[in-house]
C-alpha cells in the first residue's frame, strides 16, 4: 500500500487473472484526483478485469462517487469487466444515489471473483 494522500492509501495486485485495487481511508474531494491518476496509470498498462476493493474505505463523498463513476465509464469504454466491493458505509452511499448496478457493486471479494469468472 502506498500513500496517495494524507487520508487515502492504495495498492494493487494481480489475483486470479484480475487487477485487485485495495484502498484504505477516505475517498473524497481531497483524494479523488490521486485515486483517478493511480487507477488510470495501472489500467493503461494492463487489460485485465478490475476489482476495486473499498471494504476498508471509511468515508466516501460525492467527489469519491464521481471518481468511481469515471472509473466505471473508462472500464465500459474499454469493454473491461469490473466489480466494486464495498463495506456497509460505502454500500449505503452508493445505494443512496442508485449507482449500485452501474458500479457493479458486490458484497465481498469472493463474490467479485466468482462473478467475473462466470
Amino acid at each position: 500500500m502506498q500513500r496517495l494522500t494524507v487520508s487515502l492509501r492504495g495498492g494493487f495486485e494481480r489475483r486470479q487473472g484480475c487487477l485487485v485495487f485495495s484502498f484504505t481511508g477516505q475517498l473524497d474531494a481531497y483524494s479523488e484526483k490521486q485515486f483517478l491518476t493511480f487507477v488510470s496509470d495501472v489500467l493503461s498498462t494492463n487489460k485485465s478485469s478490475l476489482i476495486l476493493d473499498l471494504s476498508k474505505v471509511d468515508f466516501l463523498d460525492s467527489s469519491g462517487l464521481g471518481a468511481l463513476v469515471q472509473t466505471a465509464k473508462q472500464c465500459n469504454k474499454e469493454k473491461r469487466s469490473f466489480k466494486v466491493v464495498g463495506n456497509a458505509r460505502v454500500v449505503q452511499t452508493v445505494k443512496l444515489v442508485r449507482l449500485e448496478e452501474f458500479l457493479h457493486l458486490v458484497p465481498d471479494l469472493p463474490s467479485a471473483f466468482s462473478q467475473l469468472a462466470g
